[in-house]
């Protein structure tokens, strides 16, 4: 037996499709709920609930490329391996890289997010928490007891988490629609979808940055967590695709309602004197501030309370897949043994629960804000999401044999809208601060080269190969972001309506490279000596049932 097949042995396969499927609505309904509708606004006014509708489309279209590749392959920390499968070393450690930053940032961000509504509070002690761009040393040191809350609940076992995490992730979904419900019965000012501005006051180019920057790409990048929690699937092939779909619809219709709450709540003048972009300056904890403005003081402090629940649900759900992350990126020999070890009493994998405590802490000690948070987040997202529709078509090529519990027969239509999607959405993010997270992407290669560089030219070289469209890939985008059209940060170079058109034909230029690029290569074929000994042990397991009941 592998090492890997020994690790993977202590994982407890007890997660059914309903524990899954919270697992991905309580990642989906975190701190977004609480935030987004309003930053979603303040970029595109009433036009965010179509951002809404944009970025469900977006993760509906990912994920169902993700869902085959996790009915494949259900290990721990999923997502993170499918680009090591489909081109070896260097595509598949820039993908885990991007996902693990995406995901590990979550953790301080849903932290963040509790304290900040926290300020809130009538006290003295909670309004010197956040200074209204950031927490304070205080608010700081908050969300670090929070943080190290987190841990603990992901310590001892996952039948502890998935108990724990199905109760939170009912609250979780009662408590936005009850808010969304009684929001609109209190006031409901149709009125303001004409005021400060219309419906599009910044123009259209502003719902496509509220998609990537307002926090909904944050929200939806959840539909991934039942992915990394495959090693812990029961019939992974039925439960997987069914939570990760389930998930994004059912969230997409809390999101919308919450939007459309919002923006019917927000009072005539208060809008009229400050437009959209101006509420965060009036609202701190936006849902609770409206609800005490409209005398709904029982929804305020129903929101109070949730503000730790939601968030805290959501960061405890992170901390359980991030460690599985780190598990699989182990796996992929980026980082020494200890990290892949897991805990067989508890089946829980510690050591890489301490480290991704300790850089949890590391991104709350420099991004204080969740604004600050859920922009890098959205962007690693994004980076990490286009190794998907290129390794599941990928492996259809260089894996035909493969048992594929999901093949969906649209895929090769699937796959390439999906990367064109991701592409547009990591175009709309804006420069700078596209560039600024692809430069984060950059700091991570030195670990890649500590662990590849010292292997023979002749078994490097084919990983470099098979690698080199993600770099390009990389680079173009960041000069196409620089040098695009002036609504979306860059220099204006490149016409409205043009710019989005290049990023179109960059996105299948790069998609048809990467499917070229991937080969067979020695983690694939390793992976499928394991799952055809584990198909043939199966079938050997049914036999012996069988001939012993006859």
């Amino acid at each position: 037996m592998s090492t890997e097949q020994g690790s993977h042995s202590n994982y407890r396969r007890s997660l059914g499709p309903v524990a899954l499927t919270a697992v991905g609505l309580g990642s989906i309904i975190g701190s977004g709920w609480l935030f987004g509708a309003q930053r979603a606004a303040a970029i595109a006014g009433p036009a965010a609930i179509l951002a809404w509708v944009i970025g469900a489309a977006v993760a509906l279209t990912i994920a169902l490329t993700y869902s085959e590749l996790g009915a494949m392959f259900p290990k721990a920390g999923g997502m993170v391996r499918y680009g090591q499968y489909s081109h070896g070393s260097l595509a598949g450690y820039l993908a885990a890289w991007a996902n693990w930053i995406a995901i590990v940032s979550v953790i301080p961000g849903e932290a963040t997010a509790s304290v900040q509504y926290m300020s809130s509070w009538k006290w003295d002690w909670a309004k010197q928490l956040y200074d209204g761009k950031e927490l304070t040393g205080t608010g700081v040191a908050l969300a670090s007891v929070l943080l190290v809350f987190y841990f603990f609940l992901n310590w001892f076992a996952i039948t502890l988490f998935a108990k724990t995490n199905n109760a939170i992730t009912v609250f979780k979904v009662v408590v936005p629609v009850l808010t969304a419900g009684a929001l609109m019965w209190a006031h409901f000012d149709t009125g303001n979808i004409d005021r400060a501005g219309g419906f599009t006051p910044n123009g259209w180019s502003a719902v496509f940055t509220a998609v990537a920057l307002s926090g909904i790409v944050w929200a939806f990048n959840g539909f991934q967590s039942p992915l990394n929690m495959a090693g812990e699937a029961r019939n992974p092939g039925k439960s997987l695709p069914k939570a990760v779909i389930s998930s994004i619809l059912i969230a997409l219709v809390i999101y919308i309602a919450l939007q459309v709450a919002f923006l019917m709540a927000v009072p005539s003048d208060v809008l009229s004197t400050n437009g959209w972009d101006g509420l965060s300056k009036i609202y701190n904890s936006p849902l609770a501030d409206l609800a005490m403005a409209w005398g709904l003081n029982w929804l305020a402090m129903l929101l109070y309370a949730d503000a730790f629940i939601s968030p805290s649900g959501t960061g405890m759900i992170y901390a359980a897949t991030t460690s599985r992350m780190i598990h699989g990126v182990q796996e992929n020999g980026h980082l020494p043994g200890v990290f892949g070890k897991v805990d067989p009493k508890t089946g829980v994998p510690r050591p890489a629960l301490l480290l991704n405590l300790v850089v949890a802490f590391m991104f709350l000690a420099v991004f204080r804000g969740w604004g600050s948070l859920a922009e890098i987040v959205s962007v690693a997202t994004v980076i990490s999401y286009i190794t998907g529709p290129v390794a599941v078509m990928s492996l259809r090529r260089i894996a035909p044999d493969l048992n594929r519990p999901v093949k969906l027969k649209a895929m090769p239509v699937i796959a390439p809208i999906a990367m064109i999607f991701g592409s547009l959405v990591l175009y709309w993010a804006r420069w700078p601060l596209t560039g600024k997270v692809i430069l984060i992407m950059a700091v991570g290669l030195p670990i890649w080269a500590w662990y590849e560089l010292r292997k023979p030219w002749a078994e490097l070289k084919p990983h470099l190969a098979a690698g080199v469209w993600m770099v390009a890939y990389l680079l173009v985008m960041a000069f196409v972001s620089w040098a695009g059209g002036t609504e979306f940060g860059g220099q204006g170079y490149l016409a409205e309506g043009w710019d989005i058109a290049v990023v179109v034909l960059i996105a299948l230029a790069f998609y048809f490279w990467g499917v070229r690029s991937a080969w067979r290569n020695p983690t694939l074929v390793e992976t499928e000596k394991e799952m055809q000994a584990a198909a043939a042990a199966e079938a050997a397991e049914e036999s012996a049932s069988a001939d012993a009941k006859a």
